[in-house]
């Protein structure tokens, strides 16, 4: 029996797939393909390998800004993580792998642990297909060897970085030692590449010995070993999350484990696999994989195409209707759309950094906005006032707050509302409202077993988010 801790990487902000992804909803935790989220489609892939393969509750690194989402996100699925990690800022694949070997090595004891390393936000169609290169892997790794994972390539592909493959791993099938990691090519040495056949597409997934990867991460990256060890052995927990130290945790240098470790070291393996492997990198990407009509149209939602072609139309809450088009994405959500050639994919991140630039915030947040109680959405806001919907899920409890400029009208228009103001709590049931004067403390609490909706209407000089004085708060945010 091989016993296997997956670990998963959900730190990215997908910015490619824009406006449908953004910075505090980013495309590992939406529904793009099936009605799970990349991210449940992640754990349970891992959770599917069959035996001899014993797998184990994953460890997850996140940004802390997601840590609700995903921790909702794996109870719905009736997954219980053997850790959350919260990364306080991003530090590239290096540090947040340093983490996880950390956890097994010197929490678990166990510097030989297997560890599977998987970004969250990648499809693979071949489930058999993967449990095999992941058997064949282990056992690479059992003898010490760093392996990645190679996609067998099908295209020649300009996107990805690519694995020469050198010789056979001896009494080890299907494992090859690395020759080489070339950067992502151009067209001419892509074609090269595919006509060779000893190149693959670089997956970014991992399996190795937790105490391996710390050893040749001390070898080649002792700076970063040094900062995330110091972080990891000042971390805190609150809520069942693990914090490594903050500042410990910002001293530790940015780079990817391909750079800091697997470039370098002289143990790394690779296992070629075709898997129906795709990191969804951009619209493009998900055109390809999605089901398509018999004029080559991928189709999400209310749409209507009439003379289109070969094209991306996504609809998330309007009737979407494209005329007389080929080759585009138009993808439609509250508060943006996107329209653009297919060939030009790549560049909506560039939408995303001039939104950065004009200092407007499209790439941060949807309409609706979640939170550990549940979600607000803004409805209506003009000079003065602001009017939002707010759902409470059963259990749920908003901070003890107070704001120094506005106003607040709750109007219950589905289940029952907990409401204290000032001293005083009442019971507010649908049709039943409450007035919160400036500068009164408030708390708003779910005590049913069925959703909580209100309306709010804001009034007051300045109605930003930033406006909360938390008083007390059972999420312990700031």
């Amino acid at each position: 029996m091989t016993i296997l801790h997956p670990v998963i990487l959900s730190g990215g902000s997908g910015s490619r797939l824009w406006p449908l992804s953004r910075e505090a909803y980013p495309k590992q935790l939406l529904a793009l393909l099936t009605e799970q989220t990349l991210l449940q489609e992640t754990v349970t892939r891992a959770a599917k390998l069959p035996k001899p393969l014993e797998v184990q509750p994953p460890i997850l690194i996140c940004n802390q800004e997601h840590r609700f989402l995903i921790r909702e996100q794996c109870q719905a699925i009736g997954c219980e993580p053997a850790a959350i990690y919260l990364e306080p800022a991003g530090r590239n694949t290096a540090p947040a792998i340093a983490l996880a070997a950390l956890h097994l090595a010197e929490g678990e004891h166990t510097p030989d642990a297997l560890m599977l390393v998987m970004p969250a936000d990648h499809v693979i169609r071949d489930q058999a297909a993967f449990a095999r290169a992941v058997t064949q892997a282990a056992a690479a790794a059992e003898q010490g060897h760093l392996v990645t994972f190679g996609i067998t390539p099908t295209s020649p592909e300009t996107g990805y970085g690519y694995i020469r493959a050198g010789a056979a791993l001896s009494g080890l099938a299907g494992a090859a030692e690395v020759q080489q990691f070339v950067e992502k090519p151009n067209l001419e040495r892509a074609k090269q590449f595919l006509i060779d056949g000893n190149y693959s597409w670089n997956s970014g997934m991992f399996l190795f010995k937790a105490g391996s990867y710390l050893q040749e991460l001390g070898t080649h990256r002792p700076d970063i070993l040094q900062a995330v060890t110091a972080a990891w052995q000042q971390r805190s927990s609150d809520l069942g999350f693990c914090r490594p130290h903050k500042e410990e945790f910002m001293q530790s240098p940015s780079d990817s484990i391909d750079y800091a470790v697997m470039q370098s070291t002289k143990r790394a393996a690779v296992v070629q696999a075709d898997m129906g492997w795709n990191d969804i990198g951009a619209w493009d990407a998900l055109w390809q994989l999605a089901e398509r009509d018999a004029n080559n149209n991928a189709t999400h939602g209310d749409v209507l195409a009439i003379n289109t072609k070969n094209s991306y139309l996504r609809a998330e809450h309007k009737l979407l209707a494209v005329i007389g088009l080929d080759n585009v994405v138009v993808v439609e959500t509250k508060d943006a759309v996107l329209v653009m050639s297919k060939d030009q994919a790549q560049d909506v991140k560039k939408i995303v950094e001039t939104l950065k630039k004009e200092g407007r915030t499209e790439h941060l947040e949807h309409l609706r906005v979640y939170r550990p109680w549940g979600w607000y959405e803004s409805v209506d806001s003009g000079e003065g006032f602001q009017v939002k919907r707010l759902m409470v899920t059963p259990g749920g409890k908003l901070s003890l707050q107070l704001h120094h400029y506005r106003a607040e009208h709750w109007v219950v228009v589905q289940g029952e509302a907990t409401v204290r103001v000032g001293d005083t709590s009442n019971l507010r049931k649908v049709n039943e409202s409450v007035y919160i004067p400036i500068g009164e403390k408030h708390r708003l609490e779910n005590k049913c077993t069925t959703p909580l909706h209100l309306i709010e209407v804001q009034s007051g000089s300045y109605l930003g988010e930033d406006d909360i004085v938390r008083l007390d708060d059972v999420y312990q945010r700031n």
